[in-house]
């Protein structure tokens, strides 16, 4: 047989790789150190100076979830797996989940939710805003749920969700409590064990600067109980906590065991990511992110624009939402950002699409040079806009 598919005449060109500012809702600009980490030599996904850096990530996902529970590990794929892993896990039929939806990841969640097999019900409240404790309450004794799933900083419309109290209000009621920090964590406060939070994921190519590709995730007990007290094995093999517990070594007793072959190099770059956080401690790591979202909506007043969420204490500081004034086209202002100074501006998703811009304060980028930065290109491309 002769070959009927020719080398592709691209792959014999350079690969085109320019430097951009990664200002939108991430992925967020990733460090030198990072990148030389992710270029050592590969080692064997077994080998104990892997399976050390492995035990190094526990440890450092422990510190940025503040969580002492001993299933904590990270997943091989993105943040949309550990959403996926979260309900592959913990939901069968028979299982009822209540989603708190003020945004896409409640849409998705629901989605990925219902391929279980459970019942889905949601909470919503208006665009912009988040949910009181009493909304909350009130959908837990109207629906009953085994699971309430709750996206701490919902990057779609920039909204920061309190998490207080809901863990206790859970555990009465005789459910668990699962928290999406994928945009949220280490740009805000985040104690998953004084929450009482069982289920909480995150995502590497946010505020931890790692390039995107793994998932930081943590079980409670009460967490590891229900998956064993399960009627039928997980649907997905890959995300199937059973297996990911015995290669991370996280059941007692267990030993560690080979479940897939991990992404060797990508995992020195998570343990990196994390060190470099726990070396700036998480505490003045909140309070970097916090001056620098400070400085950018300072900025955007400055300019005459209004951000999407009216309520201070609900922004999130990584994801800022900023309402595009009418008359402007939004596509053009970004545009102008990329094609003249190589920075990243977003336009909405879901339910903001063609609404807000987003600008992500995160990770390496969130200092004040860097938005200082952004500020200039986006006021010169308002300008591009007779504005």
């Amino acid at each position: 047989m002769t070959l009927d598919v020719p080398p592709p005449p691209s792959l014999s060109l350079p690969i085109n790789v320019p430097l951009k500012t990664l200002t939108g809702p991430g992925p967020s600009n990733v460090s030198e150190r990072v990148l030389q980490a992710q270029s050592l030599p590969t080692l064997g996904h077994l080998h104990p100076e892997f399976t050390k850096i492995m035990d190094d990530i526990k440890e450092g996902v422990q510190y940025i979830f503040q969580t002492k529970n001993p299933m904590t590990l990270a997943l091989s794929a993105t943040g949309h797996a550990a959403m996926e892993c979260v309900m592959t896990n913990m939901l069968e039929p028979g299982k009822k989940v209540l989603i708190a939806n003020n945004g896409i990841w409640g849409v998705r969640s629901a989605d990925m939710a219902r391929r279980q097999g459970a019942t889905v019900v949601d909470i919503t409240t208006p665009t912009g805003t988040c949910f009181t404790l009493e909304q909350i309450a009130a959908g837990i004794k109207e629906h009953k749920p085994d699971l309430l799933f709750v996206t701490h900083g919902e990057s779609s419309t920039g909204v920061l969700q309190p998490l207080e109290g809901l863990g206790p209000l859970c555990h009465a009621n005789n459910c668990l409590f699962a928290v999406d920090t994928v945009a949220s964590l280490g740009g805000t406060p985040v104690y998953a064990d004084q929450l009482e939070i069982d289920i909480i994921y995150t995502g590497s190519q946010k505020v931890l600067g790692v390039p995107p590709g793994s998932a930081p995730i943590s079980f409670s007990h009460r967490a590891t109980e229900a998956f064993k007290a399960r009627k039928n094995p997980p649907c997905s093999f890959y995300l199937d906590l059973g297996w990911l517990g015995e290669y991370w070594n996280c059941w007692p007793g267990k030993g560690r065991v080979y479940h897939h072959t991990a992404p060797v190099n990508t995992l020195y770059g998570l343990r990196e990511g994390l060190a470099i956080v726990a070396e700036e401690g998480l505490e003045n790591c909140w309070r970097r992110h916090k001056l620098c979202a400070d400085h950018l909506q300072t900025g955007l007043r400055d300019m005459g624009l209004e951000m999407f969420v009216p309520d201070p204490k609900a922004r999130l500081p990584t994801v800022n939402t900023i309402k595009v004034p009418q008359g402007i086209d939004f596509a053009a202002v970004s545009g102008h950002c990329m094609k003249n100074h190589l920075v990243e501006i977003s336009g909405g998703l879901g339910p903001t699409a063609g609404k807000v811009w987003r600008i992500g304060v995160m990770g390496n980028n969130a200092n004040i040079k860097t938005v200082s930065k952004v500020l200039d290109a986006l006021k010169e491309a308002l300008a591009a806009q007779g504005k």
